[in-house]
């Protein structure tokens, strides 16, 4: 098959602890400003470096609500499949072998290409994947595009929510999330 045969394929990965109005505008964005055909959310298994995170099916669930509903996103529980903490090389490799009619492309903020040499095998994630990088605001590295992303973290709203601020959540939190967190009771006090 050749490389003009082959569908783009964006790969966007993250806990999703809880997922934002950040994540959402990036998926739009990788749809609206590069020849992606298609985006698949992947939320993180077992996170490498050991961070808390809520549990797995509450963040496939949120990430459904979030970005579910758009057409062509589909929410993959691949990291699952494959077991153990989640590694994006190997997810990739494991992606590129069972669908050889995907071209990937890794979406990610430019918060995170700062945080690339941390990343097992990150030359190599970027021959599999080329990434899409976009600016975010409050993130300045040189040779960035223009920030198109809110400076908003999934940390930042976590704390909102546990102080029970769910009016300043209701503004980066989809509709659908934050009433499914408030259903779960997900991020409050008392939920630690």
């Amino acid at each position: 098959m050749g490389e003009s045969e082959k569908t783009n394929v964006g790969i966007f990965g993250g806990s999703f602890n809880p997922p934002h109005v950040g994540h959402v505008l990036a998926v739009a964005l990788a749809f609206t400003q590069f020849e992606v055909g298609r985006v698949v959310v992947i939320p993180t298994f077992r996170h490498p470096f050991a961070k808390e995170l809520v549990d797995y099916n509450d963040r496939i669930a949120m990430c459904e609500r979030a970005m579910g509903w758009l057409p062509r996103v589909e929410i993959s529980r691949i990291e699952e499949q494959l077991g153990g903490e989640s590694r994006t090389l190997r997810t990739l490799e494991h992606l590129q072998d069972a669908h050889p009619d995907w071209s990937l492309r890794l979406i990610m903020g430019a918060d995170l290409l700062a945080e690339s040499s941390k990343w097992f095998g990150f030359e190599r994630i970027a021959e599999l994947a080329p990434p899409i990088v976009l600016g975010r605001v409050g993130v300045a590295l040189s040779d960035m595009p223009p920030p198109v992303l809110p400076s908003i973290s999934s940390t930042e709203v976590r704390a909102m929510l546990a102080r029970g601020d769910v009016e300043a959540a209701s503004a980066f939190v989809p509709r659908a999330v934050l009433a499914y967190i408030q259903e779960h009771a997900l991020y409050t006090e008392r939920a630690r």
